[in-house]
């Protein structure tokens, strides 16, 4: 029987309308059989396809598969989101990461213990109100909150650009983001850089990982792929990994003597610097879950890869490098990420200029104070 075939009775029969939690949805059910959604409102071409084939028979309930995001949902959002030029030109551990903090908000239920899920509820109804409940549901991961308001955040932009045209208000534009009270990765101290360097001399790979880290203020996804090739002259030129395929930052640093030294003297590969037991170069989380051997060898379980960067920003502005010095050197496009690393260091320099003043003060009321007794005024 074809869709055409069917009289106005049957075209209408089996519809079943649900407003649980406040949204008008659609369900086809025969007897007492399950619910089968059915996407958009009646009279669509979309609803009239699903229906007439759950007419018909030809969807089984519970049969395994991708699931039919309804035209219009935050399901179907998102997945325009994924078929987009800007998601697919992200890097791909972005886009894993960010397909899973979406799919885990889809299965969110709309409502504690309710069936209707968050990924069929219509774009109109997914207001402001439902990123917050779905950031704090979240709450004890205050991480993961953010991410999901992150996430959601950069679907409902893409879906608001004048070309895309999909909705016209971004919901979690004005979410604001849980304040974590975290300071990232720990800042090794000059102690424990030495600590480090003791246990693994010169001549060692993780000596030559160390220095490649810490006098270059680049990411392990960087430094793993250093190679004789990138060094003319004695600078280092390459375009950092991260943001590569969309906003590529290109570098180029002179390499210090120090480290120069440290490559003179250790085992390097043909193509980077760094390689594995196998003679392969590392991957970036392959080289980070090495060098954390390599700390915990020196005693140092606290430290990791990424906190070198960090200390090295420190350092270079606790000797009075600028924002803008520290930039050139980390790549950073704005102050706001290098103010971060370099707070407490800041704080270090401002506070002992500011002693200085505060004793030449005490040392000119002190001599006012002496000269008047001198003279005899009280």
């Amino acid at each position: 029987m074809t869709a055409r075939g069917l009289n106005r009775l049957q075209a209408s029969a089996y519809i079943v309308e649900d407003r649980t939690d406040g949204i008008l949805r659609f369900y086809f059910r025969r007897g007492k059989a399950k619910k089968i959604p059915l996407p958009g409102v009646p009279g669509t071409d979309e609803f009239n396809t699903v229906y007439y084939q759950a007419l018909k028979g030809e969807i089984k309930i519970g049969a395994t598969g991708p699931k039919l995001a309804g035209k219009g949902t935050l399901r179907w959002l998102c997945e325009q989101y994924y078929a987009s030029a800007e998601f697919k030109h992200l890097d791909p551990k972005t886009r894993q990461v960010r397909r899973l903090i979406l799919e885990s908000c889809w299965a969110e239920p709309t409502k504690p213990g309710g069936t209707k899920l968050f990924e069929d509820m219509p774009l109109p109804a997914f207001t402001a109100k439902s990123v917050r409940v779905l950031r704090d549901r979240k709450a004890d991961l205050k991480e993961a909150a953010n991410g999901r308001v992150k996430a959601l955040r950069q679907v409902f932009k893409w879906a608001c650009l004048p070309e895309i045209d999909l909705v016209t208000v971004n919901p979690a534009r004005d979410i604001a983001y849980f304040k974590t009270g975290s300071e990232g990765f720990h800042s090794w101290t000059i102690e424990e850089v030495e600590q480090f360097e003791k246990r693994h001399p010169v001549g060692t790979k993780a000596r030559l990982a160390l220095d490649l880290l810490l006098y270059t203020l680049q990411r392990r996804s960087d430094v793993v792929l250093f190679g004789k090739q990138h060094v003319r002259k004695g600078v280092l030129h390459f375009t950092q990994y991260k943001g590569r395929n969309k906003k590529p930052i290109t570098l180029e640093i002179p390499i210090h003597p120090r480290l120069q030294f440290t490559i003179d003297n250790s085992p390097c590969g043909d193509l980077t610097f760094l390689v594995t037991e196998f003679g392969r170069g590392f991957t970036g989380n392959g080289f980070g879950n090495w060098f954390r051997k390599r700390c915990d060898e020196a005693n140092l379980p606290q430290c990791s890869a990424h906190g070198l960067r960090k200390a090295a920003s420190s350092r270079m502005a606790d000797r009075g490098a600028t924002e803008h010095q520290i930039m050139s050197m980390t790549g950073h496009q704005t102050s706001k990420e290098v103010t971060r690393y370099t707070k407490a260091a800041r704080q270090k320099v401002i506070a002992k200029s500011a002693v200085g003043l505060l004793a030449d003060r005490e040392g000119a009321e002190e001599t006012e104070n002496k000269s008047v007794q001198k003279n005899g005024v009280v």
